[in-house]
C-alpha cells in the first residue's frame, strides 16, 4: 500500500559534482592567469619606470 520506490538520483549528483569542480577549475585558472599577467604588468611598469629615471 504505501510502498513506493525511492527514485535513483545519483546521476544527478555526480553531474553536479562535475559541474562544481569545473566552475572551481575554471575559477582557479582565471585567478592564475589574472595574476601572471599583473605581474608581467608590474614588470613591464618597473621597466619602464627605470627608463624614465635613467633620462
Amino acid at each position: 500500500m504505501f510502498l513506493e520506490t525511492i527514485p535513483d538520483t545519483s546521476n544527478y549528483m555526480i553531474a553536479g559534482y562535475v559541474i562544481s569542480f569545473l566552475t572551481m577549475g575554471i575559477y582557479v585558472a582565471s585567478l592564475y592567469i589574472r595574476n601572471r599577467n599583473l605581474r608581467q604588468d608590474q614588470q613591464t611598469l618597473e621597466d619602464l619606470d627605470r627608463t624614465e629615471s635613467k633620462k
